[in-house]
This record gives C-alpha cells, sequence and structure tokens, in this order.
C-alpha cells in the first residue's frame, strides 16, 4: 500500500466531523471531539487503526438511522438521528485511542508519541520494547518476540472497536424484533428499550458487529503489510473469530451493566421508557423502575464495558 500523503489524515478527519454535523449524527462537540480522535487515529501509520474508526462510525451511524423512527416512539427525550455529543464520542473511542498513540509510540520512530514514551522513561514500566515497522519484514498481528505488544494492541482495539459497534447493532437493530426482550438478570420480560434487556435479533446484530470489525481489521491489515499477506491464514481466521466472540461478550457486558448500576424508568401515562437525555417528569407523574440501580449513566457503562472487552481480548487473544 502507498504511504498517504501527510494531509490525507486531516483531510479525512474533518471529512468526517463535517459528515456527522451535516447528517445531524453528531453535535458540534461532538464534531469537534471525532476530529481529534480521528486525526489522531488516522495519523498513525498502521492504517488498520484510522481505517477502523472509519466503519464503526459509519457502520454505527447507519445502523442509528434505521431504527429511530420506533425508538422516537419507544424512548422518552431519544435523541433524533443519534445526534451524539463529546463525551460519548470519546466513550466510544477512548481504548482504540490510547492503542493507537502507544502503537506509533513503540513502532514509529520519532513520532512525536515516541519522543514523549523515551523522554518520560515508561520502558522500565511498560517492559515494552521499541522497534520501527517494517511492514515486509514482520506483520503487526504476527510479530517478533520484540515487538509483542504489538499484537497486544491490535486486539485492544479490535476489542473495543466489536464491543461499541455489536452494542450499537444491538440496541439499534435489536429494538425491531417483533417480541419484547428479556432482561439478563432476571430473564424476565421488559419494555423495548429497556438497559439490560437481550432478544435474538439483538444478539444476532452484537456478533455481526463483532465479525464487521475483524473482517475490517483483516483486510486492513492484509492489503497495507507483505508480511501479513504471507501470514493470511494466521491473521485472517483469529481476527474474525475474536472479533465475532467480542461484539457478542462486549454486548453481554454492557447490558449487565445496565440492567444493574444504570436504572431504567418507565413512564406509564406515555408508555416510555426514559432516557438520560429526557427532561424531568412533571410532579405526581407515574414513574415505574423497571431495573437497575441509578449510579452509572449510559455514557459510563458504555466506557466501562468497552473498556473491559478491550482488555480481555488483549489479555486472551
Amino acid at each position: 500500500m502507498a504511504s498517504i500523503p501527510l494531509n490525507t489524515p486531516l483531510v479525512l478527519a474533518v471529512a468526517l466531523s463535517l459528515h456527522g454535523l451535516r447528517k445531524r449524527s453528531l453535535s458540534p462537540s461532538g464534531a469537534a471531539a471525532a476530529f481529534f480522535v480521528g486525526y489522531t487515529m488516522l495519523n498513525v501509520p498502521l492504517r488498520t487503526f484510522g481505517i477502523s474508526l472509519i466503519i464503526f462510525y459509519l457502520a454505527g451511524s447507519r445502523a442509528t438511522k434505521v431504527g429511530k423512527a420506533l425508538k422516537t416512539k419507544l424512548e422518552e427525550g431519544h435523541q433524533e438521528a443519534g445526534y451524539r455529543n463529546a463525551a460519548q464520542v470519546l466513550c466510544n473511542s477512548l481504548s482504540a485511542a490510547v492503542a493507537a498513540l502507544l502503537w506509533s509510540a513503540l513502532y514509529e520512530a520519532n513520532s512525536w508519541p515516541a519522543k514523549l514514551y523515551d523522554a518520560s522513561n515508561l520502558h522500565a514500566i511498560a517492559d515494552a520494547q521499541s522497534l520501527p515497522h517494517d511492514f515486509a519484514q514482520w506483520c503487526p498481528l504476527t510479530p517478533p518476540p520484540s515487538a509483542s505488544w504489538s499484537r497486544t494492541l491490535l486486539f485492544v482495539t479490535l476489542g473495543h472497536f466489536a464491543c461499541c459497534l455489536g452494542d450499537t447493532l444491538a440496541s439499534e437493530l435489536g429494538i425491531l424484533s417483533s417480541s419484547p426482550p428479556i432482561l439478563i438478570t432476571t430473564f424476565k420480560r421488559v419494555p423495548p428499550g429497556t438497559n439490560g434487556g437481550l432478544s435474538k435479533t439483538g444478539t444476532l446484530a452484537s456478533l455481526m458487529g463483532g465479525l464487521i470489525m475483524g473482517m475490517t481489521m483483516a483486510v486492513s491489515l492484509v492489503v497495507q503489510s507483505t508480511a501479513c499477506r504471507s501470514a493470511w491464514t494466521s491473521v485472517v481466521p483469529s481476527l474474525l473469530l475474536w472479533g465475532t466472540a467480542a461484539g457478542g461478550l462486549g454486548s453481554l457486558l454492557d447490558s449487565l451493566l445496565g440492567a444493574t448500576v444504570q436504572q431504567t424508568r418507565f413512564l406509564t401515562s406515555t408508555k416510555r421508557i426514559l432516557t438520560d437525555e429526557a427532561p424531568a417528569p412533571v410532579s405526581g407523574a407515574d414513574v415505574k423502575v423497571v431495573s437497575g440501580y441509578d449510579l452509572l449513566t449510559n455514557n459510563q457503562v458504555n466506557l466501562l464495558s468497552s473498556i473491559a472487552t478491550a482488555v480481555i481480548l488483549g489479555v486472551l487473544a
């Protein structure tokens, strides 16, 4: 793959941010955060980080629009067209952005993350050696022992995006299921849109989300790296299998947290779920607590589940 011109990451980051604003999938603060994260990840020479971010954004935005009419009917305060702010953008990109920066610090000589890594003397703490990348000599997913952190950081990234896209598809497409969901903790029927609710449609969608991210990383690595093409039988199946597993695992973790430490309230007068963005009900309104304790917001649940899935995949894979 030819080297991408220096200004291309900047152009793509601006284009993605403006696209989100124009399509109303990003708020102004969300667009600013998306530009920062996008430029950071797209600027890493290993293109799978930036490409994975783009595919996640496009697939997630499309899925959000599919069920938006039904969600508006079922959820009080539903943000039309998935109008994501900066907090939501960061919660859906933090682990992957950190992994991309660490990869750049270890394997992109003379980059600002590498200089910061060297200056801060993190080598002793992280026990990770720096090695200039050579995509013709070694595949980032099957690196030599001296670059073993490359594989770990790639699977951290896969775990993050598989969890986030899997959960997004489960939430946005699962609500289209013809049968009511069941709560993960009690297996009782709950209203559509309940945090922690499971459906067959949503579960299959979460697995598909993980598979999409695994396929994205596999294709981008094989296209860019000669060494990955030579070792494709080790690269492609592992990414597809681990990606699918991470999509399901991440969605289950998100559902478990959503059913326990995130409260779901139901306004009986309108028969709609009250989201975090919903205005406070009028005094005397009949509000029923469906599940969970009011400890974490939806953004915080998404952040914790994505970090946990990223770490689990980085350790196991």
